[in-house]
C-alpha cells in the first residue's frame, strides 16, 4: 500500500504573511463598510461620546434629519470652519500649505481641518493633537468623500458634533443652548452656535460673551455675503 504524502506545514513566514495580508484588508475595507452603513442609517454613537460617558458624563443626543434643522445652521457652520466646503475633495489644500508653512516657520498651527476631517475624526477617532491621529484623519477623510455625498456629509456632522458637556448634535444643542428645536433656529443663534465649535466646553452659545459673540457676528455677516447660491451642493 502506498504511503500518502502530507503536504509540508506552512512556516511561521507564510502565516505571518497571511495574518497580514488578512489584517491589512480589514483595515482598509472596515472604515468603507462603516460608512456606507452610516449612509442610511444614523451613527448609534461615536468615540469620543463613548469617552466622555466613561468619564461619567451624560450624553444628550436627538438625531435630526437636514430638513428638521434651520437652514441658518449648516450656512453658519460652513462660513465658520469650511468656507470651501462645496468644492474641496476633502481638504482644503491652501490652507493646509499655509499651516504647513507655518509649522516650518515656529509658529503654532491653527488647524485647516475641513468640515470632511472633523467628520471622519468625530466617527473613527480620538480626541488630541496627536500626529498619529492627525495622519489617521488624514487617511480616512477620503474614504469620507468618496462614500458620501455633501448633504450626507453635513447631516452627519450636525448630529454628531459636541457642541458643550455631554451635548451632541444640532437638536440637542439647540435645545440646550435656546430652549427650542434646530428647526426653529434664528441666524443669530445659528451663528452663535457656529462661533462655539472651536471651543464647544468652554463657549456657551446661549449665554455668549463678548468674544464669542464678535465670531458669530463675523460669520453672520459672510454667510449674508456668500448668498443662497454658495451653499447649492447640499
Amino acid at each position: 500500500m502506498a504511503r500518502k504524502i502530507q503536504p509540508p506545514a506552512r512556516t511561521w513566514r507564510q502565516r505571518l504573511r497571511r495574518w497580514f495580508l488578512l489584517a491589512l484588508v480589514v483595515v482598509l475595507l472596515a472604515p468603507a463598510a462603516v460608512l456606507l452603513l452610516y449612509r442610511v442609517v444614523p451613527p448609534p454613537f461615536t468615540p469620543l461620546m463613548i469617552i466622555r460617558y466613561g468619564e461619567g458624563e451624560a450624553i444628550e443626543k436627538q438625531w435630526r434629519p437636514l430638513e428638521e434643522i434651520a437652514t441658518a445652521l449648516p450656512r453658519s457652520v460652513i462660513a465658520a470652519e469650511d468656507n470651501l466646503f462645496c468644492s474641496h475633495m476633502g481638504f482644503d489644500r491652501e490652507a493646509l500649505k499655509s499651516q504647513i508653512e507655518a509649522a516650518q516657520a515656529g509658529e503654532r498651527p491653527r488647524g485647516a481641518s475641513t468640515i470632511s476631517m472633523q467628520l471622519a475624526k468625530n466617527l473613527f477617532l480620538w480626541p488630541d493633537r496627536s500626529m498619529l491621529r492627525k495622519g489617521l484623519e488624514f487617511w480616512l477623510t477620503p474614504y469620507v468623500e468618496a462614500l458620501l455625498p455633501k448633504r450626507r456629509i453635513l447631516e452627519l456632522y450636525l448630529n454628531v458634533v459636541e457642541w458643550g458637556p455631554g451635548i451632541y448634535g444640532a437638536q440637542a444643542a439647540a435645545q440646550a443652548h435656546f430652549g427650542i428645536g434646530a428647526d426653529a433656529l434664528s441666524e443669530e443663534q445659528a451663528a452663535l452656535m457656529a462661533a462655539v465649535l472651536p471651543n464647544p466646553r468652554e463657549w456657551i452659545a446661549g449665554d455668549a460673551g463678548a468674544y464669542v459673540r464678535e465670531r458669530a457676528a463675523i460669520y453672520q455677516r459672510r454667510v449674508n455675503q456668500l448668498g443662497p447660491g454658495y451653499f447649492g451642493c447640499w
